[in-house]
């Protein structure tokens, strides 16, 4: 992937990673006495009051404006349904699979909300528009280029998360836009909570998650994968973004003496096996610690790299807390 988590999902990898998932990521030689230091301050459990609104300009200078509360509302990326299902809302459409997840609504449910063909990276205007949204939430890298085809019949906010930050404050915003205040407060508390508890309990193992559909594999910085971004509290997460395209050795891999490696499978239409065992291939797969200690989790990709928000990213300190024990 190659660019931010939020970019497309990180799952157009290398030459098909076209786009909105990761920015590239690099090897960290960061000394010992700084891994500490890089979970960065203390994670504060205090929420600030969320105040109703019809206009707001949200962390990344886009304005959004509504003349009434939105009630039919269009999700073209996974936050969107994330921060709908925490706020107590079902999207009128989208094209995620993450609804069917048990921790959002699961398979039965989620059945009940109809999807926008096209798929995540080619939506199609006129099925969007059949649905006579109020509003569109989409992914600013991939889905930016519709703006001009909605503009005149409904409002559209492309997001750009990086960070958990940035997903915690998109939350926020609908939560005013919606009226969804105190929903967005609890869910706000409940997830800040969460990390808190996650951050005493930081783990002295060294982390890595990679993703990916076969050896062009990418790792996940956390300076621009939002599950990624995380990490850095709970473990050592030597990984930086070195801001370029392309897909990752096991070589690198192996030279981070990994303890604990999770692992994203990224497919390009029917699944075809998981990354983790088209890497076993490799004889060098077995030699990292994580391998050989049996650390390597395959995680569910819609919740870990597609989700980016509150809900989601709690069932990533669940899963990540778990295994890093």
């Amino acid at each position: 992937m190659l660019r931010s988590p939020s970019t497309l999902v990180r799952a157009w990898i290398a030459a098909a990673l076209a786009g909105s998932v990761l920015a590239g990521c690099g090897t960290s030689t960061e000394p010992a006495g700084q891994k500490a230091a890089a979970a960065g301050p203390r994670t504060d459990v205090a929420v600030e009051p969320i105040k109703a609104t019809r206009e707001l300009t949200d962390a990344n200078g886009v304005k959004i404006s509504l003349r009434e509360e939105p009630r039919r509302i269009v999700c073209l990326f996974a936050l969107c349904d994330d921060i709908l299902t925490e706020l107590g809302i079902v999207p009128t459409a989208t094209n995620s699979a993450l609804l069917a997840h048990p921790g959002f609504l699961g398979e039965k449910k989620a059945k009940e909300v109809e999807v926008i063909p096209g798929g995540f990276i080619a939506p199609e205007v006129e099925a969007i528009l059949s649905h006579k949204p109020d509003l569109v939430i989409g992914l600013q890298d991939t889905h930016g280029k519709l703006a001009p085809a909605l503009k005149d019949a409904t409002t559209f906010w492309p997001m750009q998360p990086e960070t958990w930050q940035d997903s915690v404050g998109y939350l926020r915003d609908v939560a005013a836009l919606t009226g969804r205040t105190a929903e967005g407060e609890k869910a706000e508390k409940a997830f800040r909570t969460k990390l808190a508890r996650a951050e005493r309990a930081r783990s002295d193992r060294t982390a890595l998650i990679i993703y990916g559909s076969d050896e062009n594999f990418g790792v996940a910085a956390p300076e621009a994968d939002v599950a990624a971004s995380l990490f850095p509290k709970l473990a050592d997460y030597p990984w930086k973004s070195r801001g370029v395209e392309g897909s990752y050795s096991l070589e690198e891999i192996l030279a981070r003496d990994v303890d604990v490696l999770f692992v994203e499978t990224m497919s390009f239409g029917e699944a075809d096996g998981k990354l983790s065992q088209k890497l076993a291939k490799n004889p060098l797969w077995k030699k990292i610690p994580a391998v050989r200690n049996g650390a390597v989790h395959e995680v569910d990709s819609e919740v870990w790299a597609k989700g980016r928000g509150t809900r989601s990213l709690g069932i990533v300190l669940d899963e990540a807390t778990a295994a890093l024990r």
